[in-house]
């Protein structure tokens, strides 16, 4: 759900990202999370994030939150630094708590990390409350960290990535000091209104990664700490759990359906420890199962992110009863190490339609996508 829709030279929002979010914003949505906005441009996620290390695009990033709340949805800024998942060609040398490589057939795609210095951790700290002050000033009405899906701060809570024996690492409590961090400096630089979310590995579902049980613990911590949305996911590059196993057939079996909330039993499990309002995004596409994970008191805000993508107006339809289901379309290819990627790309490419005033284009083909999609990655890398 990254949109790379950023000026690839400067890193500041395009009128297609500001003509993306006006649509959204009329959808009947509540909250908007934009993807990925970089607080620095050595950790890139992809070509085309916007990238905010200091006030240089505050009129671009006004018109973006105005446009998207001009309906009444408000619009929270998701702030993220990609580590070790930034990929080979727009970082040579990758920071990461600890210098462990990314693994698998994934791992081409990316340079091995070397290791922050507690002088470098200080900094990246200090560059998410400006980017989070920076998102205030522009009438943005909230943040959220990006600590799930492998992404830096995630690799801090992960013992597979993060083997530091020093403040920042070793034990579960010091490898959570740099997401707790992170949020008292945002915290301090946004003033005691605004809110704060974060977005929470449930497990990295990897042997000896971050495991369900700590992100209980963290979640404590969270809330202790003043976070006002907790969004559970789970995964990363070498385990992409949230990228699901292709979108549902057209004909969906009872099985099918109890997939749909991927990670509900690990928000279960999370509301056990915390009173916060919990979020939970992956899977879900029938009103009838949202309605279920919101009667079972597990969780209190559904995300919804590639539904609408091509259905962009389904908030609205579910809540007037228009709709009982988002649309079913299938993204999937004879080859499962291709899927990832597909998975990714059509949904990228459905996004880039909205951006450019046209409509959803359900018929694209996934090889079309995955053409386009790498095409399009190509010319940002050069750019």
């Amino acid at each position: 759900m990254s949109e790379v829709l950023g000026d690839k030279a400067t890193g500041g929002p395009t009128d297609a990202l500001v003509r993306l979010y006006e649509r959204w914003g009329g959808s009947g949505a509540g909250l908007l999370i934009t993807g990925n906005v970089m607080v620095d441009r050595g950790g890139l996620g992809e070509p085309g994030n916007v990238v905010i290390v200091d006030g240089q695009h505050l009129a671009g990033l006004r018109r973006w939150a105005s446009a998207a709340q001009a309906h009444g949805a408000r619009l929270w800024m998701q702030i993220n630094h990609a580590g070790r998942q930034s990929p080979r060609r727009l970082s040579r040398e990758p920071v990461a708590p600890s210098a462990v490589a990314l693994q698998g057939s994934v791992g081409r795609l990316f340079a091995p990390p070397r290791a922050l210095t507690e002088p470098e951790i200080e900094a990246i700290i200090a560059r998410f409350a400006t980017a989070a002050a920076v998102a205030k000033d522009a009438g943005f009405a909230g943040v959220q960290l990006h600590g799930a899906h492998g992404y830096l701060i995630s690799q801090f809570l992960s013992p597979r990535v993060n083997q530091r024996s020093d403040a920042w690492g070793g034990d579960a409590a010091r490898r959570s000091r740099f997401v707790l961090e992170i949020v008292r400096a945002v915290r301090q630089a946004t003033g005691p209104a605004f809110p704060i979310g974060v977005k929470l590995n449930s497990a990295d579902f990897q042997r000896g990664g971050f495991t369900i049980d700590e992100a209980m613990e963290v979640a404590r911590a969270l809330e202790a700490a003043g976070v006002e949305l907790l969004e559970v996911s789970g995964g990363n590059y070498e385990s992409p759990a949230m990228a699901g196993s292709g979108e549902l057939p057209k004909e969906q079996r009872q099985s099918s359906r109890d997939r749909e909330a991927y990670f509900l039993d690990y928000a279960k499990q999370i509301r056990t420890v915390v009173g916060m309002p919990i979020m939970l995004t992956g899977g879900m596409r029938s009103r009838a199962v949202m309605d279920a994970a919101l009667a079972s008191g597990a969780v209190d805000v559904i995300g919804l992110g590639r539904p609408m993508t091509h259905t962009p107006d389904l908030p609205r339809s579910l809540l007037d009863g228009s709709l009982a289901t988002a649309p079913a379309v299938k993204v999937r290819s004879r080859w499962k190490t291709l899927d990832d990627a597909l998975q990714v790309l059509w949904f990228q490419m459905q996004i880039h339609e909205l951006a450019h005033g046209r409509e959803p284009n359900l018929g694209l083909g996934t090889w079309t996508a995955l053409w386009r999609g790498m095409r399009a990655n190509l010319r940002g890398a050069a750019a």
